[in-house]
C-alpha cells in the first residue's frame, strides 16, 4: 500500500494491524510502515527461535485452500470466514467454488482496510459479501441480518477461524467463542481452526512475540498448547490426522503419522459435527 494512497476513515496507520503484518508476510503490498516494521520483527524473532515466518504464513494459507476443498468436495456449500484478513490469490470462495456448485460464502472482520478492500473486489460477486464483525462476539456474527439473507444456517455450514483465535489473550475468552460457535452447530457443520502453537519456545521469546502484538490492534497474542488447541474441537469428529503443523495436514493424512510438536509454529485442525 503506497504511503501516499489515502488511508480509510478509522485507520491510524502508525497502529500496526495483525491483518496487514499478514499480507507481509505473504508477500502482499497493501501495508504500511509501521505494519512492516512490526512484521521485521516477528520474522527476526522466528529466525532465532528457528522458524521461518514468511513460509509458516504461507504453510497456514495453504492449509486454509485444503480445508475449504476438503469440505467443498463433501458437499458443503456455505462458509464463514470470520478473520478473513486482506483478498489474496485463492481466496475462499474462489476455492470453493472449483469443487462445489453455488457456493456463498460471507466474510468477516473487523479492520476497516480489510473491509474496504473486499468491499471493492466483491462489488460484483453476488455470492459472496463481506460483514463487519468480531470473532469475541460469533452469535452477533452468526445472528446478523445480512448473513441470515446470505446463508441458510438450517443446513450444513463452515465457520473457518484461521490464525485469529491467537489473538484472543485470555484463555477462557478463546475457549467461550469456539463453544458458542460448536453449539449452534447442526450435523454436517464443519470448524476449521488454526492457532500459533507454544512447541519449546522459551519464556522470554514468548514473551517478546506478545510485546510486538501488544502494540498491534489486536492489542495482544497468546502461544497456546496442543491440548487446549484440541479442546477447540471438543465434540467434533476431527478430519484427516487430526490436530497437526499445518504443512502436514491433509484429509487423507494418516492419524498415527509422525510430526514436529516440538518447535513452535502454527497447527490446524479441520472438525465436522
Amino acid at each position: 500500500m503506497a504511503e501516499t494512497d489515502r488511508v480509510p476513515a478509522g485507520v491510524d496507520p502508525s497502529v500496526p494491524s495483525v491483518a496487514r503484518m499478514y499480507d507481509y508476510y505473504l508477500g502482499g503490498r497493501d501495508h504500511f510502515p509501521a505494519d512492516r516494521v512490526a512484521a521485521e520483527k516477528m520474522i527476526e524473532l522466528g529466525r532465532r527461535m528457528g522458524n521461518d515466518a514468511r513460509q509458516i504464513a504461507r504453510a497456514n494459507r495453504a492449509f486454509l485452500g485444503r480445508a475449504v476443498r476438503t469440505i467443498a468436495e463433501s458437499g458443503v456449500r456455505q462458509f464463514i470466514d470470520i478473520g478473513a484478513g486482506l483478498p489474496t490469490q485463492d481466496n475462499v470462495h474462489q476455492v470453493a467454488r472449483r469443487h462445489v456448485h453455488g457456493s456463498r460464502v460471507v466474510y468477516v472482520d473487523n479492520d476497516p482496510v480489510v473491509l474496504a478492500h473486499a468491499r471493492a473486489l466483491l462489488a460484483r460477486e453476488p455470492d459472496v459479501v463481506a460483514l463487519a464483525g468480531d470473532l469475541r462476539d460469533p452469535d452477533a456474527i452468526l445472528d446478523d441480518p445480512l448473513v441470515a439473507r446470505h446463508l441458510d444456517l438450517s443446513e450444513p455450514y463452515a465457520v473457518l477461524m484461521v490464525a485469529v483465535l491467537h489473538f484472543v489473550p485470555d484463555d477462557a475468552e478463546a475457549a467461550a467463542i469456539t463453544a458458542a460457535i460448536r453449539a449452534r452447530f447442526r450435523p454436517g457443520c464443519h470448524l476449521v481452526l488454526s492457532h500459533l502453537y507454544a512447541g519449546d519456545a522459551t519464556d522470554d521469546e514468548t514473551e517478546a512475540g506478545r510485546q510486538v502484538y501488544a502494540s498491534t490492534t489486536a492489542g495482544g497474542l497468546a502461544r497456546r498448547g496442543l491440548g487446549q488447541i484440541s479442546g477447540y474441537f471438543t465434540d467434533l469428529e476431527l478430519l484427516g490426522p487430526g490436530v497437526v503443523p499445518v504443512a502436514d495436514w491433509a484429509a487423507d493424512a494418516p492419524k498415527d503419522g509422525t510430526y514436529d510438536l516440538v518447535r513452535p509454529g502454527i497447527l490446524g485442525g479441520v472438525g465436522r459435527a
